[in-house]
């Protein structure tokens, strides 16, 4: 029985999110005069409405000198905007480090984008030099506010030993809390963990739960892993059935193992 083994690999940044305003009751028209008047708030849903063009021609360039303006007084959405804008080169150039000058006053502000983001910039040594200890404190604030992806990421520097001591056991606590979010990478890795009993007791019978919910949302290693259980009557009944059913939909996806497995059935 040969199953695929961990996920080993980061999520990567975040790509743009926009934090709407509870309140848009201002006209364009007031909020260009309460933007020019200084007023932080209106500066930050100005350079918004740029930045998605909404109402108005769509102009990152115009975003960016409005989020700059909110930013320097504190507001922690366009703290963050501004930081996507360069590291996207929207607007201004392309600057990872300018990015995580602006991520790190809003992430100080608790903002989890922000978090998240120096974590993924730390891990991967954008925009800053490569640290993996200082990426785990950052993954782990956002983590710690519930951030699936921060989650999964600090599970998997665990599970790796990359900033701190290698731990499977947190690995899967951490996995676990993104897996319940509904992430498919975390659910995998969980079932990944209770094959092998790394972490938790060993549990096929976990383990093909956990793969079942992350293959159901097409997980491609999902898959497969589900359709070896059910090949071998691992964790669920023997049913070459849904072997064939699950090497189908990971082979569909590429998955040269899973077409080599269902063949082997075929014939």
């Amino acid at each position: 029985m040969i199953l695929k083994r961990f996920l080993h690999t980061l999520v990567i940044l975040a790509t743009s999110t926009f934090i709407i305003p509870n309140s848009y009751a201002q006209t364009l028209q007031e909020m260009q005069q309460f933007a020019e008047q200084g007023h932080a708030d209106a500066q930050y849903r100005l350079g918004l409405t740029y930045d998605k063009g909404q109402e108005i021609p769509q102009n990152y360039t115009s975003a960016a000198m409005w989020y700059q303006k909110s930013a320097e007084q504190g507001n922690i959405d366009a703290q963050y905007n501004l930081g996507i804008l360069y590291a996207n080169g929207r607007g201004v150039p392309q600057d990872y480090s300018m990015a995580i000058v602006w991520w790190h006053k809003a992430a100080k502000q608790g903002d989890i984008p922000a978090q998240y983001n120096l974590g993924v910039a730390y891990a991967n040594g954008r925009g800053v030099p490569l640290n993996y200890t200082t990426a785990i404190m950052w993954y782990k604030k956002a983590a710690d506010q519930g951030n699936a992806v921060a989650q999964y990421n600090l599970g998997t520097l665990y599970a790796n030993g990359r900033g701190v001591p290698q731990d499977y056991t947190i690995a899967a606590m951490w996995w676990h809390k993104a897996a319940e979010q509904g992430d498919s990478d975390a659910q995998y890795n969980l079932g990944v963990s209770y094959v092998d009993g790394l972490g938790v007791p060993q549990n096929c019978v976990t383990a093909a739960m956990w793969y079942k919910k992350a293959a159901e949302q097409g997980n491609t290693n999902a898959q497969y892993n589900l359709g070896v259980l059910y090949e071998f009557g691992s964790g669920v009944p023997e049913s070459i059935q849904l072997a064939k059913h699950w090497y189908q939909k990971a082979a569909n996806q590429g998955d040269v193992e899973a077409k080599n497995r269902l063949n082997k059935l075929t014939d």
